[in-house]
């Protein structure tokens, strides 16, 4: 995985912010980057969103993780929140892998953005990589359009219970 990393790092996607490159802070999150796809290298599913969010991974550096639910200070995620939340409901944190076709953030560092067509195809070479051997559920519109196959409902904007009942049902077949 550290080749994936390197990649991500030196990557320019578009006119997104490469958080593993640039900013204080990169260091540590590319190492938590590595750690996290270390321990779930055996994931069978892999849970694909559109793209970081401003309060999670480009803070983080974990898809759907916010650096709240890591150290217990900075910007929680309401996304992320629900997220994990679903998956430790479900007994399935351990065996899903999360990831964004877009891998760095679109957006400032106070707001978010849809991601350009460009931008999804310049990231989704990252989560072609990791989508080999798993099963792929995408997380919304953005996903599903550049993954196509299972979708779940966002849980952002008052999805939560949908995003819940759709992955269950998804995942219990």
């Amino acid at each position: 995985m550290r080749s994936l990393i390197d990649r991500l790092a030196a990557a320019r996607i578009g006119q997104t912010t490469n958080f593993y490159r640039d900013g204080a802070g990169a260091a540590l999150r590319r190492a938590r980057l590595a750690d996290y796809l270390d321990a779930r290298r055996d994931a069978p599913i892999l849970l694909v969103g559109e793209a970081p969010g401003y309060r999670g991974a480009r803070i983080s550096g974990l898809p759907f993780t916010s650096e709240r639910q890591l150290t217990g200070t900075g910007p929680a995620e309401a996304t992320a929140t629900i997220v994990h939340r679903v998956l430790a409901e479900l007994g399935l944190a351990e065996q899903v892998l999360l990831w964004n076709v877009v891998p760095t953030h679109p957006g400032t560092p106070t707001s978010n953005r849809p991601p350009t067509r460009v931008e999804v195809a310049a990231g989704r070479m990252f989560a072609d990589e990791l989508a080999r051997g798993r099963r792929v559920v995408a997380v919304g519109r953005v996903a599903h359009s550049a993954f196509g196959g299972a979708y779940v409902r966002h849980p952002a904007r008052g999805g939560a219970a949908q995003f819940a009942r759709g992955l269950r049902a998804l995942l219990e077949r």
